[in-house]
């Protein structure tokens, strides 16, 4: 098939590198501008998506907005059979909706029409969700609404939102290929309306931990922002992320403080015990390694 490629982050890379191999012509890839990053965060970093198409030898095409009569003329013209979205970042208008001959498939990293929205895989994790996957999604113009075509299965069981956005991204691959391989027998069904929820965008405040919530929650949270933005605590007046951290039962007096010199923390019902912490300005280590050069005895305020 004749293709538009549209996608940013790393989750998208791997249906890009399907497509190409599965012998489509990708015509051109749409992503989203360079953004300021490196060492000094003044460098234009291209996005994971435009490195790869780039190297591919793939042309390139970076709006800031598809809204424009120009712009959608443009992707008009490059007369594609079909658009192919992973995680674009921006919306996109009903001309360009249109414009392929079977329009615009997307692949969605949930069950839909649960965690219709920005931030599915951890919101799923949020929530304590057994199970989450991915969807092959006709796309029309509302938030996630579309038909799904093909969908993927996989427990959450104890993954970060980072293995698990990694896991979902080679299943969305899998499935998209298998999709356009026969786009006939695997006709779009309407979502349902029951157990519909969303997944709004991650607020960087919420990586701020509360240990008034309880201590399966809290643990969650931390796997869900690993790892980006990253769970954190003030300890010692210094920020402290947390990548990882056990559950213990046992309840504690004293919320939010340390019970003990390993950096057991009380919740508003049992405690975690992190195993996995990262420092301002240091790499990620475990927490015995870190307490060795940074004691924090119990009783401190977290």
């Amino acid at each position: 098939m004749r293709i538009v490629f549209m996608g940013t982050p790393d989750f998208a890379v791997p249906t890009l590198d399907a497509l190409v191999e599965a012998g489509h012509e990708i015509v051109a890839a749409y992503s989203q501008p360079a953004r300021p990053g490196g060492r000094r965060g003044r460098e234009l970093v291209p996005s994971p998506v435009q490195r790869r198409a780039e190297a591919l030898g793939i042309p390139v095409h970076t709006p800031v907005s598809l809204k424009g009569a120009d712009e959608q003329a443009a992707f008009a013209a490059l007369a594609a059979d079909v658009a192919v979205v992973a995680a674009y970042g921006l919306i996109l208008p009903r001309a360009v909706l249109a414009a392929p001959v079977h329009g615009c498939l997307n692949v969605h990293g949930s069950l839909l029409p649960r965690w219709r929205g920005a931030a599915p895989v951890q919101r799923a994790i949020m929530a304590g969700d057994a199970e989450t996957g991915v969807g092959i999604m006709q796309m029309e113009a509302g938030l996630d609404t579309g038909p799904v075509r093909l969908e993927g299965r996989t427990p959450v069981a104890g993954k970060t939102a980072g293995e698990l956005t990694a896991e979902l991204a080679a299943m969305g691959a899998r499935l998209m290929v298998t999709v356009l391989g026969d786009l006939a027998g695997h006709p779009p069904v309407p979502q349902v309306e029951e157990g519909l929820t969303y997944a709004a965008k991650i607020d960087k405040a919420e990586a701020r931990i509360d240990f008034a919530a309880p201590a399966i929650a809290v643990e969650r949270l931390i796997r869900a922002m690993n790892p980006a933005p990253g769970a954190w605590i003030e300890v010692k007046g210094e920020r402290v992320k947390i990548l990882a951290a056990d559950v213990l039962p046992f309840t504690f007096y004293g919320t939010g403080e340390t019970v003990d010199d390993g950096l057991t923390i009380a919740c508003g019902d049992g405690a975690i015990r992190p195993t996995l912490v990262q420092r301002a300005g240091r790499g990620v280590t475990t927490t015995e390694d870190m307490l060795r050069g940074f004691p924090i005895p119990s009783g401190t305020a977290c």
